[in-house]
Parts: structure tokens; C-alpha cells; sequence
């Protein structure tokens, strides 16, 4: 009897190390509980949910998800200038600050630079504009 292979709406559990294309290490489960997700739910990225339709328990794969299945490309749009005193502490290079959007959402956004009048903000994700590399096992697969 073949083994159970997963798909969509399988609850699955995976442990994971993810990877810039230079070898940088940017995430992984390693010391952690497995990554569990709802495939086809949109709770990943869809590059890593197209990567775990198909495979078995037990089985690892190795992938590469270029960054229109990631985190989309990076955009010029989502950078722009703060008036440096809408800040109540002194903002650095690299820190990430949180806005709150008139829409009352929340968003993350990098500190690229700070001077006395002005501060510019990134609020691309991080691996926007990235291609990912992904070491995947599956550990689970639960079938409702």
C-alpha cells in the first residue's frame, strides 16, 4: 500500500531551513516544534504550499521559490520620508517600527536612514524581492 501523499486542506507538520541563493540562513525549525499549517489556506507562502502538495511522510525535498511565489518583488512605492519629530525616540539604521495605518492596520516598516529633519522607512518585507531556497521533511500528515 502506497503512503499517505499530502493534499490541499491536509493539516501537515514540516521542519524546514530556509536560505537566501548566497547560503544566508534566514529561518529555520531547527530547536523548534515542526511548522504546522492548513495546505492551501494561505497561511504560507504559496511557492512553500505548491512545494508540500505531493510528498510524503518522512520524505525531504529540496526547493527554490523564486520571489513572485514568496514575498512578491521589492517596490520603490513602500519607501518614503517621516518628519523625524513623529517619532518619540531616537529611530537607527536597521531598526523595524511599527505604524499604525488610518485603516487602524499595523504595519512594519525599517528604518533605512535618520537625520535631524527626516527619517525614511522600508516597509517592503524583508525578503521582498528575494528568491527562497527551502530544505522541507515532512513530518505529518493529519487528514480531516
Amino acid at each position: 500500500m502506497m503512503g499517505l501523499k499530502v493534499e490541499k486542506n491536509d493539516r501537515v507538520r514540516v521542519h524546514y531551513e530556509g536560505t537566501l541563493n548566497d547560503g544566508t540562513v534566514f529561518d529555520s525549525s531547527e530547536g523548534r516544534e515542526p511548522l504546522e499549517f492548513v495546505v492551501g489556506s494561505g497561511a504560507v507562502i504559496g511557492g512553500f504550499d505548491s512545494a508540500v502538495m505531493g510528498m510524503a511522510e518522512g520524505e525531504s525535498k529540496e526547493v527554490s521559490i523564486p520571489c513572485g511565489e514568496a514575498y512578491g518583488p521589492w517596490s520603490e512605492e513602500l519607501v518614503f520620508n517621516v518628519p523625524r519629530d513623529a517619532f518619540p525616540f531616537e529611530p537607527e539604521e536597521g531598526m523595524v517600527v511599527r505604524l499604525s495605518l488610518p485603516s487602524g492596520e499595523d504595519m512594519a516598516a525599517t528604518v533605512c536612514e535618520a537625520d535631524d529633519q527626516t527619517v525614511t522607512l522600508d516597509a517592503n518585507h524583508p525578503l521582498a524581492g528575494k528568491d527562497l531556497n527551502f530544505r522541507i521533511t515532512l513530518v505529518g500528515i493529519d487528514r480531516q
